[in-house]
């Protein structure tokens, strides 16, 4: 089972036990547990559901490894002809995730359980 979730505004496949990095969520500290609501796809072996805009009562839940920075780019500006050189470096931050469970509510299941509600 895999799912396509929405994390900081950039979109990742994630299965049970995955170990993800994402842009550094500043609220987290390391062993909390963190629920991700939007999740644009869910697909099992059998069959594949994609949301409108997402899938209602679909969950991702995961916890907080750690944070870091990765590795330093270097960022060249030059202009031609006119004695123009600057040079900085930039490392991105980072939180890395550990994918524990994904959750998703069906209609079946609702279905059977107003059922059993009416009776």
């Amino acid at each position: 089972m895999y799912a396509i979730v929405e994390i900081s505004g950039k979109q990742y496949k994630v299965q049970e036990g995955d170990i993800v990095f994402v842009d550094r969520l500043e609220n987290e500290e390391e062993g909390n547990k963190v629920t991700f609501d939007k999740v644009l796809m869910i697909s099992d072996d059998k069959k594949v559901t994609v949301g409108q805009d997402t899938v209602k009562g679909a969950k991702v839940e995961a916890s907080v490894i750690g944070h870091g920075k990765s590795k330093k780019i270097i960022v060249y500006k030059y202009k031609a002809k006119k004695n123009y050189r600057r040079t900085r470096g930039h490392r991105q931050p980072y939180t890395k995730i550990q994918i524990e469970k994904i959750s998703a509510t069906t209609k079946a299941k609702k279905a059977t359980a107003e059922t059993k509600e009416a009776k």
